[in-house]
């Protein structure tokens, strides 16, 4: 059974999607206020009048891509929280602010699913707070990112969230590269989270490209998800794929569980008029 569906991320006390239009987006992240650009917001924002602590301008891939200009108020780091998981946000060269609040929905989708002693593997696991999620609902967790900082950011959040003796992996490793060698050892997972960017490299400098790539990773999953297998949630930014593409894939890799596909857009919902602002497509699969 297939469901088309739009996953929105609502507001919480420490993130909101204030305003949007002209290119661009205004966010708080607690008491701070930052501009970025967002091609998708074609419409015009509800008010021209932005104040913000903070704005990312957008620049060439020779010029690194782009910058913040930030004034002195704004800290190296501050703490935020979604629910009783707490992490840092900072501004990176990269214009997001250390974790991706889209994914909201998804968390909460996830933990409601996750019963005490489930494996968990969360590929590209980043700054960890889905890791955090997962574990806090009882999961048994392995976090894998090929980013030696990342990981460890992800494992001072566990530590700011009272999670640092919580039950999860923290392994540096290329994505493919780990998931061969736990089909090889057999390995099982009550859940899979998969977030893979357009684009990245392994610590050895392996390289990952999604068009590539994305067929043998879902091969992969599907030899990794138990018997009792609960979901396998796949999240993808590239604005090129589809996510009809996606159930494909999904479809053919869960054939033989029956269950349940949804797919769609992923969106977080503006406080100003309530208008969707489109961010990337998901495909997730529950039995």
């Amino acid at each position: 059974m297939t469901q088309l569906s739009t996953l929105i991320t609502e507001a919480w006390p420490d993130f909101g999607l204030i305003d949007s239009g002209g290119g661009r987006k205004l966010e708080r992240y607690g008491r701070f206020r930052f501009i970025r650009p967002e091609p998708q917001a074609m419409w015009a924002p509800a008010t021209p009048d932005w104040k913000a602590d903070g704005e990312f301008i957008g620049g060439s891939e020779e010029d690194g891509g782009g910058r913040w200009q930030l004034k002195p108020q704004v800290p190296d780091r501050w703490e935020l929280s979604r629910g009783p998981v707490r992490f840092w946000a900072s501004n990176t060269p990269f214009r997001h602010l250390g974790f991706f609040p889209d994914m909201g929905g998804q968390w909460d989708w996830l933990a409601s699913r996750i019963r005490p002693g489930d494996k968990v593997l969360n590929m590209f696991g980043y700054t960890g707070v889905g890791s955090l999620m997962a574990a806090q609902a009882g999961a048994q967790v392995t976090h894998v990112d090929a980013s030696k900082k990342s990981v460890a950011a992800a494992r001072e959040n566990a530590g700011l969230s009272g999670l640092a003796d919580a039950p999860v992996r923290w392994i540096i490793d290329d994505a493919l590269k780990f998931l061969r060698r736990e089909v090889r050892r057999g390995s099982k997972y009550h859940g899979l989270i998969f977030d893979p960017p357009k684009y990245g490299r392994g610590p050895d400098g392996e390289v990952w490209q999604l068009e590539r790539d994305l067929p043998e990773l879902v091969d992969l999953a599907r030899q990794l998800l138990a018997d009792d297998a609960r979901f396998l949630v796949l999240t993808v930014y590239a604005i090129r794929m589809s996510a009809l593409a996606l159930h494909s894939l999904l479809a053919q890799a869960t054939a033989s569980r029956g269950g349940q596909i949804e797919v769609g857009d992923m969106a977080i919902r503006e406080e100003a008029r309530g208008l969707l602002l489109p961010t990337a497509i998901f495909a997730r699969w529950s039995a």
